[in-house]
């Protein structure tokens, strides 16, 4: 499970911007008690979180971000920071401006992780990764690696399976691929939970009908569409539905969707004559079977532009009201959503542009003390400006 997640100088947020899935602590977790997941680290997790702001305001690269560094593992090619991605200020302050990546996380192996990746145009400029057994305790290192101004590594990795011998010869040369995938690769424990998490649990995805296609080819997306649980999910959409018959070749657009009426009368119909809501909620409903079934951390774009607000609320009542060690963070334009009668202001983020910079900010509803669960309306505030992330503002 994500616990945070720091960036800086990424498209167009500039300074270091934080997103943590941390619980509070006090007496406002029990009026919540199905929102968030205790852990054996002594960390509380949420399960979900909304992320509200304006158009073009930085909603899609903050999670565009979080994609540029999973493509980091995913790929294992060339590391170094691509220019279209550099916020453009630090570009005008610095020729070669670096940017900072930082996640926190709780791996399958019970361990909690911080690593760190910085970068700039020559490649990587520091790496480091750190375990930490309990929320207070101090982390221990793994690994942690810095290129100095000449070119020349400093580094020190653990004593492990003579790991600390090698390091010279893993950073030597180009800078192809990640040290903590190349640990990974020669057996390290923690390195190899380091990418398995990034790889396989972190899903920051939007599944927009023009790549659904690409996504469903996966072996794995397929025996979810084959999963009884699945059609519980997708039928949220309309519970008239009952059944679907998948069509294994071409499930986004010849699928069968099987109705019934309040008659008893059966009624099918292919999956691309169906409502634009259905044909996407489709897709939708296999990112929420991950995070549910699957414990995925699934980060999702724009969700109401596929799912109206009642169908959203079903969603996210499913999520909190199910056991399981997955998380659901979507963006939205929605307001409905802002609402502290079922969300924690920890769950609760806004995203804003600087008119004169044009850089985005990130903040959480939880930095405003002023407002209080008993009698403060979210709506009207957000409305007036209050709370930034409008065109208001």
């Amino acid at each position: 499970m994500l616990i945070y997640y720091r960036f800086n100088n990424f498209c167009s947020f500039h300074c270091e911007s934080e997103f943590s899935m941390i619980a509070p602590a006090g007496k406002v977790k029990k009026r919540f008690p199905d929102n968030y997941v205790e852990t054996a680290e002594g960390f509380d997790l949420l399960k979900s979180a909304v992320i509200v702001g304006e158009n073009a305001g930085g909603k899609s690269n903050f999670i565009n971000s979080l994609k540029y560094l999973k493509s980091l593992f995913v790929t294992n090619s060339l590391v170094k920071s691509v220019r279209p991605y550099v916020n453009a200020a630090s570009l005008n302050e610095e020729k070669n401006p670096v940017q900072k990546f930082e996640l926190c996380f709780r791996a399958d192996n019970g361990k909690a992780y911080v690593y760190h990746l910085h970068l700039n145009e020559s490649g990587i400029v520091y790496e480091a990764l750190q375990t930490l057994k309990k929320r207070n305790a101090s982390a221990s290192v793994v690994f942690q690696a810095e290129r100095q101004a000449g070119g020349a590594w400093l580094a020190s990795v653990k004593e492990a399976n003579g790991l600390s011998k090698r390091a010279d010869k893993l950073l030597a040369g180009d800078s192809i691929g990640l040290l903590v995938s190349k640990l990974a690769l020669l057996g390290d424990e923690d390195a190899l939970a380091v990418v398995g998490w990034m790889t396989e649990k972190l899903y920051p995805e939007s599944l927009a009908s023009g790549v659904a296609e690409d996504v469903i080819r996966q072996d794995a997306d397929i025996r979810i569409l084959e999963d009884e649980r699945y059609l519980e999910i997708f039928r949220m959409v309309d519970y008239s539905i009952c059944g679907i018959e998948l069509d294994r070749e071409k499930p986004y657009s010849k699928t069968i969707i099987i109705r019934k009426g309040g008659n008893g009368n059966y009624f099918r119909r292919e999956l691309q004559m169906d409502s634009a809501g259905v044909r996407e909620f489709f897709a939708w409903a296999v990112h929420i079977f991950r995070v549910v079934y699957e414990n995925k951390v699934v980060f999702a774009d724009e969700m109401d532009r596929v799912l109206n607000p009642v169908l959203s609320d079903r969603v996210i009542a499913f999520v909190n009201g199910t056991e399981h060690n997955g998380q659901f963070i979507f963006s939205t334009h929605n307001v409905l959503h802002l609402d502290l009668r079922t969300c924690m202001k920890e769950q609760i983020y806004f995203v804003a542009k600087n008119r004169e910079r044009l850089t985005s900010e990130m903040y959480s509803l939880s930095d405003f003390p002023e407002v209080r669960y008993e009698t403060t309306k979210i709506y009207e505030f957000y409305m007036k400006g209050i709370l930034g992330g409008t065109a208001f503002e």
